[in-house]
């Protein structure tokens, strides 16, 4: 009787999916913290009042999608730790 030769997928093993979470979530935080450096550097730069107020708009919107992203992070980072 001939033995099969069990075959094990090369590379990486597949992670957790909540580190896949966490690590998407970290990736959002930093795209999100570019944007609003960039968001307050136009604001800077305009005079005009519809371009402020439209980058004030913006800025509002990026620092709720932060927070809302700082939040999620925590939540899954302490579901994490009672694991």
């Amino acid at each position: 009787m001939t033995e099969t030769a069990r075959s094990f997928p090369l590379g990486r093993r597949r992670e957790d999916p909540r580190e896949e979470d966490r690590r998407t979530l970290a990736q959002c935080l930093t795209q999100t913290n570019r944007q609003i450096a960039q968001a307050y550097q136009g604001f800077n730069a305009v005079r005009d009042p519809d371009l402020i107020e439209s980058y004030v708009y913006e800025i509002n919107a990026l620092q709720s999608r932060y927070a809302y992203l700082l939040r999620r992070l925590k939540e899954l980072e302490r579901a994490a730790e009672q694991r």
